[in-house]
């Protein structure tokens, strides 16, 4: 009996992890941290500049971006973030192993209701996918390299997202 490469369990792609952000400063920082809050119960964490930028008025030290990674059930949030962008993706929005989208206003993500002090305000979505034995990689001992052949490629996402949640591509 001859296997296909489909029914190898270590070829499988899963989804690692969802990452939702906000980039930001000051005040709009401190909204766009407490909608991270309100849309995924979780507390987020803030991220800060190591670079200067003085066109933009960024320092070392100063905090400019707020992050929150969902691994637990990351499939039920990326479909009500899907349903935000009426589940289209653009093909120059896939990398290697993930992609990335942004929603232009979080009143489209649905169960969410408009929160006044917060106004009208965009996040970032990253989707991270991996397969098995990715972790050989990761850990801290006996670690190890990972051959080229378990990169997820784009025409695998594109597979997978199409399959999986009838995800359209532009």
């Amino acid at each position: 009996m001859e296997q296909k490469k489909s029914d190898n369990k270590m070829r499988e792609i899963k989804i690692e992890k969802v990452v939702l952000s906000i980039g930001g400063t000051g005040d709009y920082l401190a909204k766009g941290h407490k909608l991270l809050e309100i849309l995924t119960g979780k507390k987020p964490s803030k991220t800060t500049s190591r670079k200067r930028i003085p066109s933009l008025g960024v320092r070392p030290g100063l905090e400019t971006g707020s992050v929150v990674t969902i691994r637990k059930n990351p499939e039920e949030t990326l479909k009500k973030m899907l349903i935000a962008i009426e589940n289209v993706l653009k093909k120059k929005q896939i990398s290697e192993n993930n992609f990335s989208f942004g929603i232009p206003e979080y009143i489209e993500i649905p169960g969410t209701q408009y929160v006044r002090e917060i106004g009208i305000m965009g996040l970032d979505v990253t989707v991270v996918f991996k397969r098995a034995g990715r972790r050989v990689r990761l850990k801290k001992a006996k670690s190890a390299k990972i051959p080229k052949r378990q990169v997820i490629t784009r025409e695998e996402i594109i597979k997978f997202m199409s399959e999986k949640f009838g995800t359209r591509f532009k």
